[in-house]
């Protein structure tokens, strides 16, 4: 009998992790994660690529804080 962690392995494992869709006869794949559609698959990699991007703005923001401009002078 499964206790209720495989219980809930296994039903996360049946779904998309973008949209919560169920598979169809297809499914694809990016770093290892399922997904239901070539749509799904585009809006994963934009947002692994926008989670990249928020170093630089990180960096753009403290360097325009008001304490490290009165240090630049």
């Amino acid at each position: 009998m499964l206790n209720c962690s495989e219980s809930l392995r296994s039903g996360r494992a049946a779904r998309c992790a973008v949209c919560d869709g169920t598979f169809g006869l297809v499914r694809y794949y990016s770093r290892r994660t399922p997904l239901c559609s070539k749509k799904c698959v585009d809006r994963f990699r934009a947002r692994r690529a926008s989670d990249c991007n928020w170093l630089g703005w990180l960096q753009i923001a403290l360097d325009q804080a008001p304490e490290n401009r009165a240090r630049a002078l």
